[in-house]
């Protein structure tokens, strides 16, 4: 069956804010516990599988609210973005065992090579695109060292050097030795870092058959795919069609967010984010359901699927023919969206899936 997760409510988070705009106020840098619990415990109830913890200089370190959430909550997983360059592989191995023993191993990690130059600076992090990449390589071999329980580990590369590395923390889970690894990014280094450490190939959508041949080499690998962007739906597709253009004219009259956004992707180096702005410049649906109407003001990830909860759930279905196994989704506001996704395609979603299985 397809997996299905959400990102995490950011603190503050109310309507349709951009995630430019989101990134200035100071409430997203601070943890809202209570408002995060709570929307934990409905993704729980709802069916979902994980909650997308982001990582970036504007927001709480992940690893740190995860803990915190994971000690109230039952079943949801936290899937934790992480940059290599920001810490040792070792301290980081350390720290995702320990969460998994908090959270009775709910953790994965989405691994992402950063898309701010300037951000990854101010970290200490000055490596280009590709070389940021090829340093991520070296640090999951030495994090799948470790929660391989090598003793010693030793390792000499480009960019990290261990020598007798011991831990006495290990990854605590019933179903895996270690974290499940979704690499993100939709650039050629992105795609064969996921065939060489990673499980799953994490990227933007585009139509089906286009997808389908982008992702042969990972499916061909033995690695899965899967797919992040947002969810704007409806009881019927001009409902649908009403919000998704309430928005976007929403953000067109708050033009600092549509400048604060041009202005990320002018100075980003991310392949894929730079891809999607530039189809959205020109291309509007890039299938019936699939529209890129919010991304030059809320990001690449706001591409969406739009439409009533019947065209959304043969969308994904779609998807998942093109070879697509799980999906990090969000929408506005966020947790009304993510309930409507949860009642209304997700049944639905399950119910084609049993079709195909019998067919």
């Amino acid at each position: 069956m397809l997996k299905f997760h959400w990102r995490l409510l950011q603190g503050g988070e109310t309507g349709s804010a951009s995630r430019a705009a989101m990134a200035l106020r100071p409430e997203t840098a601070r943890p809202d516990i209570a408002a995060q619990l709570a929307f934990c415990r409905l993704a729980e109830d709802l069916g979902f599988t994980g909650l997308l913890v982001d990582i970036g200089a504007a927001k709480p370190d992940p690893i740190v609210l995860a803990s915190a959430l994971g000690l109230g909550s039952r079943t949801i997983e936290f899937i934790i973005a992480c940059r290599s360059g920001l810490q040792s592989p070792a301290v980081f191995a350390q720290q995702i065992n320990t969460l998994s023993a908090l959270s009775d191993g709910r953790v994965s990690l989405n691994v992402v090579a950063g898309h701010s130059p300037a951000e990854q600076r101010f970290y200490g992090d000055f490596l280009d695109h590709e070389e940021r990449y090829a340093r991520t390589a070296e640090f999951l071999a030495i994090c799948e060292a470790f929660w391989r329980h090598d003793k010693p580990v030793n390792y000499r590369g480009r960019y990290y050097a261990v020598e007798n590395g011991e831990l006495g923390s290990t990854f605590v889970s019933q179903r895996r030795h270690r974290p499940e690894l979704l690499i993100a990014g939709g650039s050629a280094p992105a795609r064969e870092l996921a065939i060489a450490h990673g499980d799953c190939w994490m990227r933007l959508p585009e139509p089906p058959a286009a997808l389908e041949a982008a992702s042969r080499p990972v499916l061909a690998a033995g690695k899965t795919v899967g797919l992040r962007h947002a969810i704007i739906g409806a009881r019927t597709r001009a409902e649908a069609l009403e919000i998704a253009y309430g928005l976007r004219e929403g953000a067109d009259r708050t033009t600092p967010d549509r400048q604060l956004e041009g202005n990320f992707i002018a100075r980003s180096d991310s392949t894929s984010f730079k891809a999607m702005y530039q189809v959205a410049e020109t291309t509007e649906w890039l299938t019936p359901v699939l529209w890129t109407g919010l991304v030059q003001s809320h990001g690449a990830p706001a591409i969406a699927l739009v439409g009533s909860a019947d065209e959304i759930a043969a969308a994904l279905i779609d998807f998942k023919h093109a070879g697509t196994s799980q999906f990090i989704l969000s929408g506005w506001p966020k947790a009304q969206s993510m309930q409507f996704f949860g009642e209304e395609v997700l049944p639905r979603v399950r119910r084609l899936e049993q079709r195909l299985a019998v067919a």
